[in-house]
């Protein structure tokens, strides 16, 4: 379990591509707090560290399904990742609760600045846009954030200066793809309540 609260800014040092998948060598800091078997969130994907290269390098192993459904089989040499560790049971959850388990990709559609903030349009498959609603939360590239408006394929997010100087997101531009992860409640609730399909097909007859 995550926060969504960035702890540092890693680099990609080394991709291995190979047909049944992929091995990601970051550097970073938070490698003197890892061992192998420990998890890391790497633009919100959730990974199991395999190899610690040394007290400031570790690797993972990308399967096709992480690779599918995610951003990382796009990074190369030289990206910066957003990195988190899991949450502990004594500290302060000052996100929300975070999987690290991807929902879908999105596409940044608009970048612009808003006094000191930095306004993100970021387009999506409804399937997705359905579980997010305005001032609710929504993870992007592994970060927590406040959804300030939704449509039927868009949302908004507003990113204070601290967000943009310790993540990626501040360097974000149109065309960008993201890592979307949704509040994991709203996929609860939706299954939990009982949905009456007969019902909603008589709300859209026009007889």
């Amino acid at each position: 379990m995550y926060t969504g609260l960035i702890q540092n800014l890693g680099v990609v040092n080394e991709v291995s591509r190979e047909e049944e998948g992929m091995r990601l060598t970051v550097g970073s800091e938070l490698a003197a707090e890892l061992n192998p078997g420990d998890s890391v969130t790497v633009n919100g994907v959730c990974q199991t560290v395999v190899d610690l290269e040394s007290s400031d390098q570790f690797s993972m192993q990308a399967m096709r399904e992480t690779l599918s459904r995610s951003t990382l089989g796009e990074l190369k040499p030289g990206d910066q990742v957003n990195l988190e560790l899991p949450l502990r049971a004594d500290e302060r959850l000052g996100g929300h609760f975070v999987q690290g388990h991807v929902d879908g990709v999105g596409s940044v559609v608009e970048a612009i600045s808003d006094g000191f903030a930095l306004k993100l349009t970021i387009e999506a498959n409804p399937d997705l846009l359905r579980y997010l609603v305005e001032k609710g939360s929504v993870t992007v590239d592994g970060v927590s954030l406040t959804i300030t408006s939704v449509t039927s394929n868009r949302f908004k997010v507003s990113l204070i200066p601290e967000t943009q100087q310790r993540t990626t997101l501040g360097s974000l531009k149109p065309g960008r793809r993201v890592n979307l992860e949704v509040d994991v409640l709203a996929k609860y609730v939706e299954k939990l309540i009982p949905h009456d399909r007969t019902n909603d097909q008589k709300a859209f007859r026009s007889d």
